[in-house]
């Protein structure tokens, strides 16, 4: 069950970072998994052929850019600082 749990926390964090795109997780029947974008199941776009679990999930994080990391003016300054020693 935590083999499916790390592939689906994957596609969740894809679909935060692309604006809540339609992307969904597909297992076969022999335990691989691939990615599909689209609601519905007629016209889904099928983005990758099915992949092992650590496979996909690098496929996945490869997708989109990592979301921006949220930093105070306060952590911006001290970054700087840092660069300047």
């Amino acid at each position: 069950m935590a083999r499916s749990t790390k592939a689906s926390n994957a596609v969740l964090r894809l679909q935060q970072r692309s604006n809540n795109a339609p992307y969904s997780m597909v297992t076969t029947a022999n335990g691989h998994f691939f990615l599909v974008l689209g609601h519905d199941p007629d016209t889904q776009e099928k983005l990758c052929a099915p992949l092992e679990i650590d496979e996909f999930v690098r496929f996945v994080n490869g997708m989109n850019k990592e979301a921006p990391r949220k930093a105070s003016k306060l952590d911006i300054a001290f970054e700087a600082k840092l660069k300047r020693s």
